[in-house]
């Protein structure tokens, strides 16, 4: 069996999250927090590379890079082809202010950008339920696709042609597309204006986050993007922070050190809180 690729990128909100891959599909992702049922599952599916999975495939791609905006964990992914084509990828998990209240739904938001040519690629997005058991089986309507994952459902709203998405197909894009995959229920408002405010919203928060931090003047860089990695391992509706983002991955290669570490283990999340709180993240400490 192939070694897993373990150059993974995380997003999340403190209520959800998933791993990226160096590709820009979702290899790992729970719902309905990060202890849950792994709806994306790949980086435990050995050779199986079809089943719990949400990436796009360009036609002829010759390389893929990554990077973050700038403090934040909104990653971004362009996929170039070899006749120059090139989309975008922008994925992160809501998580502003609203109304009064933080607003961290159990959501994961996509938004594709044509960049360059006239690229083709397919989609692929098989949620899996029962820690891998089988694929959720779906309905769909005319701007959505419902996941039957368990008692309750997620559901994908997007403007993308909902017939490509399901038949796998390829298709060429020629405008920005947007995908929501959430709860299930009607999406509110325009998809293509409020997922684009949400990301605006999502950079805002993170970045008022990163300035209230009291930042090093060596490694600037490096603290804050470690310092958003431990944020997002916490669960923010009890305060708790797991020891990391995933099950049955050992600590080492060849280690038998091979437990669930979506757990709340006392000394690893004081150390995690003691360096937040270093750093002047006093949220963290006072939700803990």
């Amino acid at each position: 069996m192939d070694t897993p690729n373990l150059e993974l990128w995380p997003i999340g909100n403190c209520q959800v999250s998933a791993l990226v891959d160096s590709a820009g599909g979702f290899a790992w992702g729970c719902v309905p927090r990060v202890d849950g049922d792994p709806v994306f599952c790949t980086l435990l599916n050995g050779e199986n590379r079809e089943d719990g999975v949400w990436r796009f495939e360009i036609e002829g791609q010759v390389s893929a890079t990554q990077h973050y905006r700038r403090n934040t964990p909104i990653l971004v992914t362009r996929l170039e082809a070899a006749d120059g084509s090139a989309v975008e990828i922008h994925d992160f998990c809501p998580r502003f202010e609203r109304s009064g209240r933080m607003y961290r739904p159990v959501a994961f938001t996509r938004i594709l950008r044509p960049v360059a040519g006239t690229p083709r690629l397919r989609m692929v997005l098989t949620p899996m339920k029962n820690y891998g058991g089988a694929r959720a089986e779906t309905t769909h309507g005319t701007n959505h696709i419902r996941y039957l994952i368990g008692p309750q459902a997620l559901r994908l709203s997007t403007d993308a042609p909902i017939g490509y998405v399901l038949e796998g197909r390829s298709y060429r894009v020629e405008s920005d597309q947007h995908f929501f995959l959430g709860p299930d229920e009607p999406f509110d408002g325009n998809i293509r204006s409020e997922v684009r405010r949400m990301e605006a919203m999502t950079a805002r928060y993170w970045q008022h986050w990163v300035r209230g931090l009291h930042i090093p003047l060596e490694w600037q860089e490096e603290v804050i993007r470690a310092a958003i990695a431990l944020k997002l391992c916490q669960h923010e509706e009890t305060g708790a922070i797991v020891a990391a983002l995933t099950t049955s991955i050992p600590e080492a290669a060849n280690s038998q050190r091979n437990w669930d570490y979506r757990y709340c283990w006392i000394r690893d999340s004081y150390y995690t809180v003691q360096a937040l709180n270093r750093l002047g993240a006093l949220d963290v400490l006072e939700k803990y």
